[in-house]
């Protein structure tokens, strides 16, 4: 059941849900934005080096698909690379031989999520494995961390709550991230003991405010990667995926005013063909 309400001089969609052996109220109203805007004539955040993403009118014969040059109507063609410009979600096609269409992985529905804020720890400090071996100036996720956020929160979950997506924003939460260029900025990454834990915690679709889920140069290991999607290492074999039904969605940011704990997360993203897409994470608040 539903009803349109007025709270605070703005309108309120709740929904009462069926989440596993709980009945839980949420906002459908007033989602949360995690993806972050990508101004094609402003800063951009940027990684691996890749170009701006960039737009520029569409030209057939004398049309030139800019009004403001005469043109009937705007019409602009799009270049990006979506693993390297704003928030886009992967599937585990970033891998393989085989052609794997993130679209395919993204669920159409609601998702029971957790939201955690996590303090990225120094190489030196962490004790946790990665592949290749954390070198000095790493910042790592570590499995640690992750727990101990969790355990932070645990009380106010909900009964039975069972989270199959998690949230990731790192600490401190500076908003320059929505811009940043990482090429002379290393970003923290998942150590595998995080990578590892979240699959055995049934974690199935991640939300990360960094650009990969692997240090940016790895020599090729994926390491992370692999491990969440329950691919091999050395692996490029589609069929060898235990976990291809899983998402990894990168480059989002998390505003400070959505706090830790549950919430519901859908991904959307539009019907195109790629082991990546741009994408638009949107957290739903669940209500007392």
């Amino acid at each position: 059941m539903q009803a349109l309400r007025k709270r605070d001089g703005a309108a309120w969609l709740i929904a009462r849900l069926a989440v596993g052996s709980s009945e839980l109220a949420v906002d459908l109203a007033r989602p949360v934005d995690l993806a972050v805007p990508l101004d094609f004539d402003g800063a951009q955040p940027r990684h691996f080096g890749a170009e701006p993403a960039s737009a520029r009118p569409f030209v057939a014969g004398a049309f030139s698909g800019d009004v403001g040059r005469g043109a009937s109507c705007n019409c602009g063609t799009i270049t990006l690379t979506p693993h390297c410009n704003g928030t886009h979600t992967e599937s585990v096609g970033h891998l393989t031989r085989e052609p794997f269409d993130a679209r395919r992985a993204i669920p159409l529905g609601l998702i029971p999520a957790l939201l955690l804020s996590v303090a990225p720890e120094e190489a030196g400090h962490a004790n946790e494995a990665a592949t290749p071996p954390p070198v000095a100036g790493d910042r790592l996720i570590t499995h640690r961390a992750l727990r101990t956020a969790r355990d932070r929160v645990q009380a106010r979950l909900p009964p039975a709550f069972a989270p199959r997506a998690l949230v990731v924003r790192t600490l401190p939460n500076d908003p320059s991230k929505r811009t940043r260029d990482y090429a002379g900025n290393p970003p923290p990454y998942l150590t595998l003991d995080a990578a590892r834990g979240l699959v055995a915690g049934g974690i199935e679709h991640l939300v990360l405010d960094v650009p990969s889920v692997d240090r940016t140069y790895d020599e090729g290991h994926l390491s992370g990667h692999r491990a969440f999607f329950g691919l091999p290492a050395r692996s490029t074999r589609l069929a060898d995926a235990t976990r291809a039904h899983c998402t990894i969605t990168e480059l989002a940011y998390v505003p400070d005013d959505a706090a830790d704990g549950a919430w519901l997360l859908a991904i959307h993203a539009p019907a195109l063909g790629g082991d990546a897409v741009p994408s638009r994470p949107l957290l739903y608040r669940l209500l007392a």
